[in-house]
């Protein structure tokens, strides 16, 4: 049984429906400014219709290439779960041809949450490293702003009142305030043993997202700061696209911590979002469950303790095409990874 017709090349803008920003025009144009090569496809399934498919490749070593595919491909509703395995399958095979010879892999960040991974191993998936953090929180904005407060843990619903009571001032910055940004970045990335983009990364989002409705899809990208006394104390980046504000990069000094700053920021955020139109604020990453151990465990209570759905998706699984290769990668990226987690608990 075939669940896929056909996978065609298609215009950049097919994927301006895109459900997530991820597989959005704006992000493949995005991401084509740092060493990523975008590709947008129709994929024409056996019974529900057409969807979009935005892939992303690049080199990762001399003569080889991996293919990321990122929150993708979205599924048209009601997709039995029995069928996603095979279905993928396809759509792997299917993209082949489209993509470098060399291609050792097309990795699956995928945005399901009804999945079973015996299925995908059957079908030739290997678990691959995330990319994206497979688990977030889900705020509900279709709630009165009351209800939303009223969802949150006592503490952060007082911490979002100190920070006002104390003079907190939460303003909307512009892009050319990112160097402010950027400073408190690096100062969260020393703390937190956490990496960072280089600067130009953060600009040229602002600079495509600034681009009069790029794509059409209506992507706005706003910097919110916080502010006491003169002092810049925390900043966040938010994307408003369709029902879906998004937070995306959040930075806090180390000065006067006691006043709360963040909380404040991530209210002013999903009140905006509301007032904008849209249904959910998704606070776009968390660690898989409350381990104390875990070297993000402090991000996990900051972001679940504003109430909210917690969603768990597949992660990374990966389509090896040249599985020797693949073998090798692996290996590297295991070990690479267990470095970086090494730092981040120191």
């Amino acid at each position: 049984m075939n669940f896929i017709k056909s996978i065609s090349l298609a215009e950049i803008d097919i994927c301006n429906n895109a459900l997530s920003f991820l597989q959005s025009a704006m992000w493949g144009e995005f991401k084509s400014r740092f060493g990523w090569t975008a590709k947008s496809f129709l994929i024409d399934w056996a019974e529900q219709g057409a969807g979009s498919l935005l892939v992303l490749y690049r080199r990762f070593a001399k003569g080889f290439s991996f293919a990321y595919i990122p929150w993708g491909p979205e599924l048209p509703e009601d997709y039995p779960k029995e069928n996603r395995a095979q279905a993928l399958a396809e759509i792997a095979n299917q993209l082949k041809p489209f993509l470098p010879r060399n291609t050792a892999f097309i990795r699956f960040d995928l945005p399901w949450q009804d999945y079973d991974a015996n299925f995908l191993s059957a079908a030739g998936f290997k678990q691959g490293t995330p990319v994206q953090a497979p688990d977030t929180v889900i705020i509900d904005l279709t709630k009165s702003c009351e209800d939303i407060l009223g969802a949150m843990k006592p503490k952060w619903r007082y911490n979002i009142g100190l920070a006002e009571k104390k003079g907190v001032q939460v303003e909307e910055g512009s892009a050319e305030e990112l160097e402010k940004f950027y400073s408190l970045l690096n100062e969260t990335a020393a703390r937190d043993g956490i990496a960072v983009h280089s600067f130009e990364y953060y600009k040229t989002l602002f600079e495509i997202c600034g681009k009069q409705n790029f794509g059409g899809d209506g992507s706005k990208l706003r910097l919110y700061t916080a502010v006491h006394e003169g002092d810049t104390l925390a900043a966040i980046i938010v994307l408003f696209r369709g029902k879906q504000a998004t937070y995306l990069y959040g930075a806090s000094s180390n000065n006067k911590r006691n006043l709360m700053a963040p909380y404040a920021l991530q209210w002013k955020a999903m009140q905006d979002a509301k007032e904008m139109g849209c249904e959910y604020y998704d606070l776009f990453g968390i660690p898989p469950n409350e381990d104390p151990a875990h070297p993000m465990a402090g991000l996990y209570r900051f972001k679940t303790g504003f109430g909210g759905q917690i969603l768990h998706r597949p992660g990374c699984w990966d389509f090896p095409c040249k599985k020797a290769i693949y073998i090798i990668f692996r290996i590297a990226e295991t070990f690479r990874k267990k470095i970086l987690d090494q730092k981040k608990r120191k």
